[in-house]
C-alpha cells in the first residue's frame, strides 16, 4: 500500500502544475520584457540587439506572480515606468501585480472587484490618466492606478462606469489612441471603421469613424488583437490591428484617419497576443515564440517592406515548446480564443515546466496502474 500512496502524492504534485500564460511588455527605454517564459522573467534589450547573438538577461525576482492566470495581460504605465499585470496568478485573480522597471522589483496591489468579471474582458490603460478602462459583458469599467510604481496599502477598485451601447455578448477589440478608446468589430459597423469612446468626456461618439486604406480598401470587420504604438513622449497616435487569422497587420493612424497594411505574422496563431513600442510590434505565440516587426511611424515605404523576425535571445534563453515552427517556417495554430481578451500583451504559451509535468504525469499514471 505504501508505494501507491507515494505515487498518489507525486501525482497530486504534478496535477498542481498548470499551464503558464506569459506576457510581454516594454519599459520606458524600450527594453523588451518577457514575463513567465519557461517559468522565468527576461529582458532582451532594445530592438537593435534582437537579431544578433546577444543573450537575454534573467530578471526573475521574488514577489512575482505565477503567470498561470486564465487571461494574463501586461500594460506599460509610461509615466510610472511600471508594468501592470492583470490576472497574473490563478490563486489570486483579483490582485494586480506591479513590476517597477527601474527598481526591478515586484509588488502586489489589492483590488476590489465589485461586479467586474476577471474571466471576460478587454482593457486598455489610458496614457494620460493612468486609468484602466475595460469592457465586460456590455459594461464599461474603470480602475484608477494613480501613478503607482509600487503597491500601496489602500485597495484600488474597479468601478462600473456606465453601460456601453454594445450587446453583452460582444467580444471586445479595444485600442487606445489620442486618449480615445477605439472599438473594432462592432456589430453593424462596416469594415474599416471603429466606434470611439472619448475618455476625457466619458462619451461614446454616436457615429463610427472610417480609416480607409490608400487603395480605398478597408481592414476587415472581424475579431482580432489590437495594441497601440507608443511615442517617446505624449499620447499614442497609432494602433495595430491583427485579425485572428494573422493575414495582415493594419496600422491605423488617428491623426490622418488612414490605415496602412503591413505583412502579417510569419507564425499564424489565432491565440497569439501583441505589444508595441515606438518602433516594434511584438508577437507572443501560444507556444512561447517571440517575434517582432520593425516599424517607423510615417515611413510607409520602409514599413511596407518590413518583415517579421524571431527575437533570438529569447528563443535561446526560453526555447518555445516542441510544437513550434522553425524561425523561417510558418505555424498555423487552430482553436478559438478564450473568452477573455486584452489589448495588452498576453499569451497562453506552454512553458517547459508544463511539458515536463505532462511527461511526469503520464509516467506516474503508468506506475500507479502497474502497482495497483
Amino acid at each position: 500500500m505504501f508505494a501507491p500512496t507515494v505515487a498518489s502524492l507525486l501525482l497530486l504534485s504534478a496535477l498542481a502544475t498548470v499551464k503558464a500564460t506569459p506576457c510581454v511588455a516594454f519599459d520606458i527605454n524600450w527594453n523588451l520584457l518577457a514575463f513567465g517564459l519557461d517559468g522565468k522573467d527576461w529582458t532582451a534589450g532594445t530592438q537593435d540587439t534582437w537579431s544578433g547573438s546577444g543573450q537575454a538577461t534573467d530578471i526573475t525576482t521574488p514577489g512575482r506572480p505565477s503567470f498561470d492566470g486564465t487571461n494574463t495581460t501586461c500594460y506599460l504605465s509610461q509615466y510610472a515606468n511600471a508594468v501592470y499585470v492583470l490576472n497574473g496568478d490563478s490563486q489570486h485573480p483579483s490582485s494586480l501585480y506591479i513590476y517597477n522597471a527601474a527598481a526591478k522589483s515586484w509588488s502586489t496591489q489589492a483590488v476590489t472587484l465589485g461586479s467586474f468579471d476577471t474571466t471576460s474582458f478587454d482593457a486598455i490603460l489610458d496614457h494620460d490618466t493612468n486609468v484602466f478602462y475595460a469592457l465586460s459583458h456590455g459594461n464599461l469599467f474603470s480602475l484608477d492606478m494613480g501613478l503607482l510604481s509600487a503597491a500601496n496599502s489602500t485597495p484600488v477598485a474597479w468601478v462600473n462606469a456606465e453601460q456601453s451601447p454594445y450587446p453583452s455578448n460582444y467580444q471586445p477589440v479595444m485600442a487606445l489612441a489620442q486618449n480615445h478608446i477605439h472599438f473594432l468589430d462592432i456589430p453593424g459597423v462596416s469594415a474599416g471603421s471603429a466606434d470611439i469612446f472619448v475618455i476625457h468626456y466619458s462619451y461614446f461618439q454616436p457615429q463610427p469613424q472610417a480609416y480607409p486604406l490608400p487603395s480605398g480598401g478597408a481592414f476587415p470587420a472581424t475579431y482580432g488583437q489590437a495594441t497601440s504604438f507608443f511615442q517617446d513622449s505624449g499620447v499614442q497616435q497609432e494602433f495595430a490591428f491583427i485579425p485572428q487569422d494573422s493575414s495582415a497587420v493594419y496600422v491605423i493612424n488617428v491623426e490622418t484617419n488612414t490605415t496602412q497594411q503591413l505583412a502579417g505574422p510569419t507564425i499564424k496563431d489565432s491565440k497569439a497576443t501583441y505589444f508595441a513600442s515606438t518602433n516594434s510590434l511584438i508577437q507572443l505565440t501560444s507556444n512561447g515564440t517571440v517575434s517582432f516587426l520593425p516599424y517607423q511611424e510615417g515611413n510607409t515605404s520602409v514599413n511596407a517592406a518590413a518583415s517579421w523576425s524571431i527575437v533570438k535571445s529569447l528563443a535561446s534563453a526560453a526555447p518555445p515548446s516542441a510544437s513550434s515552427a522553425s524561425a523561417s517556417g510558418t505555424q498555423t495554430a487552430s482553436g478559438s480564443s478564450s473568452t477573455g481578451t486584452n489589448s495588452g500583451s498576453t499569451s497562453r504559451a506552454l512553458s517547459g515546466s508544463t511539458i515536463h509535468a505532462s511527461l511526469v504525469l503520464a509516467t506516474l499514471l503508468g506506475a500507479m496502474a502497474y502497482l495497483l
